[in-house]
């Protein structure tokens, strides 16, 4: 052990990540079927019959990447069933989350159909009866003590299902109804054609990447490379790449989806992600890239004054602001577990109402401090590390008192962040069969997070700034006998050659005109 970290060798790294894995590497043979998902086989009774009396179906998603991208597997299942139906994604600003009384008084439907939301949509379940409409809910989001009064509900983490999987994203939900669906109406479609769409969601709503959910973002990403739908052959040609990591999505491919629902609205994602030719979807990636430019400015100076108000002696941060844009909080949030390694809470005021998120670190429960404190709160939804809620803005105070007080009591092994280091690396042991094991274990997100490894006292050979900028610092580490080519985004300070570091970061494969080396991304200098 060196500082309280292991000093690692190859085996010691292999033998780490295997254990991350307790029920082994799953295979796409060994996927649940629909039916263990409680109400399903009700569920996709009652669209068949649907289907077959031609009645009115409408789908009704979110406006985040996975309720687009469940919106999106649902009208291409219908477009290739032959059946027309409407879709309908709610505005963040003019709707709110999900669906509500005002969306349902708004459509003519004889059967709604939900896709990641409604899970507490008590008021538009019963809006849909007093119409005499059937409404069926997928969600996957943390369904209160009571449900909604609807037709069926089919719900991964509903009390009554008994369902292997329950951290699985609203559009696996969505994805398990069509093959209930395909089942039921005895049709051939093959299920994995949807695969590049599904990784997208499971990615972006930060599902964990073990178990049923690797498989199907290692065989969706192997897709994405290759996919002839055009939205992903215009991802393809603006980022310049070939081969996809789930970093790339979650960095490069999502903000700019969820962009859309932030900034305007989510149909804008929608319509991109069902473009017709590449002329399309490259119309609607620029737009894309438009809106993710536009919601980074605004973000950078929501942040700032957040940060401003944040108090770092308090155990939960609670942050508003009159007039903060309603789709950044939830970033801005981000931002502030980031700088403070405890969750936040970013609230936009408007009035006399206050709407906004949370996000949350470690094993900290954001869902249960909500539920704890529900009595000084509007409305609230959603799961452990991430939530939306809304209160009366006079409140905002007593919210802070009560969530504090309830944080304060966990015990404080829950506040420690899960992107740890994994040990000390000696330069020794980076070569190519350690890329290799690393690559064995792919793809890194939530739950496996990608090893980050500390190298002490390693030469710094060069080091240049690099970028438009000049934010962004290059660096050559090592000696006489071993390099290793570095580089840190949004650097704080330079480093001068001839000086030996302690540096921690990733290890990744950087190619460039043919060549193939080791990079190490760094996270900090010490």
């Amino acid at each position: 052990m060196e500082g309280g970290l292991p000093l690692l060798t190859k085996e010691k790294i292999e033998a780490i990540l295997e254990a991350r894995f307790g029920d082994g590497f799953k295979s796409l043979r060994e996927l649940p079927s629909p039916s263990q998902l409680h109400d399903m086989d009700r569920a996709a009774e009652r669209i068949v019959r649907a289907i077959e009396k031609k009645e009115r179906i409408v789908v009704v998603g979110d406006y985040d990447v996975d309720g687009v991208v469940s919106t999106a597997l649902m009208e291409e299942f219908f477009e290739i069933v032959g059946y027309p139906v409407q879709s309908l994604i709610p505005n963040r600003f003019r709707d709110g989350y999900g669906i509500s009384p005002n969306i349902v008084d708004r459509i003519e439907a004889d059967l709604v159909v939900t896709v990641d939301n409604g899970i507490t949509a008590f008021e538009a379940a019963e809006r849909c009866k007093a119409r005499g409409i059937d409404l069926i809910i997928t969600d996957h989001h943390t369904p209160a003590e009571t449900l909604p009064d609807a037709f069926a509900i089919v719900n991964p983490k509903k009390s009554e299902c008994s369902f292997a999987y329950p951290e699985i994203c609203g559009a696996q939900v969505a994805w398990f109804l069509i093959g209930a669906l395909k089942q039921r109406m005895g049709i051939d479609l093959k299920m994995g054609r949807f695969l590049d769409l599904l990784a997208l969601a499971i990615v972006a709503d930060v599902m964990p990447l073990i178990s049923i959910n690797r498989p199907l973002v290692q065989k969706g990403l192997e897709m994405l490379s290759a996919s002839r739908r055009p939205a992903f052959e215009a991802v393809r040609a603006y980022l310049g790449k070939s081969r996809f990591t789930a970093e790339d999505i979650g960095y490069g491919i999502a903000p700019r989806i969820n962009s859309a629902g932030r900034m305007e609205d989510a149909s804008v994602a929608l319509r991109f992600l069902r473009a017709r030719n590449l002329g399309e979807a490259s119309e609607g990636w620029l737009a894309l890239d438009g809106l993710n430019r536009k919601r980074r400015r605004i973000e950078a100076e929501t942040t700032q004054a957040a940060l401003e108000q944040a108090d770092p002696g308090a155990p939960l941060l609670v942050v508003a602001g009159e007039g903060w844009h309603e789709g950044v909080v939830g970033i801005v949030a981000s931002r502030l577990v980031d700088r403070f390694k405890k969750p936040a809470i970013v609230l936009s005021i408007d009035g006399e109402r206050a709407k906004g998120s949370g996000r949350s670190i470690g094993d900290v429960d954001l869902f249960g401090l909500l539920e704890a404190s529900r009595e000084v709160l509007t409305g609230f939804g959603g799961h452990k590390m991430a939530a939306g809620l809304s209160l009366k803005a006079g409140d905002i105070e007593a919210l802070r008192e009560r969530i504090c007080d309830h944080a304060a009591r966990l015990d404080p092994s829950l506040f420690l962040p899960k992107e740890n280091v994994l040990g000390v690396l000696p330069v020794g042991e980076i070569d190519w069969e350690l890329m290799e094991i690393l690559n064995r274990y792919e793809p890194y997100g939530e739950a496996n997070q990608r090893p980050k490894f500390l190298i002490k006292n390693i030469s710094v050979i060069d080091a240049n700034a690099i970028g438009a900028e000049k934010n962004h610092m290059r660096l050559l580490l090592g000696d006489k006998n071993f390099s290793l080519q570095a580089i840190q985004f949004g650097f704080e300070k330079m480093v001068s050659p001839g000086r030996n570091i302690d540096v921690s970061g990733t290890l990744q494969v950087n190619e460039f005109n043919g060549r193939r080396s080791i990079q190490l991304l760094v996270d900090k200098i010490y």
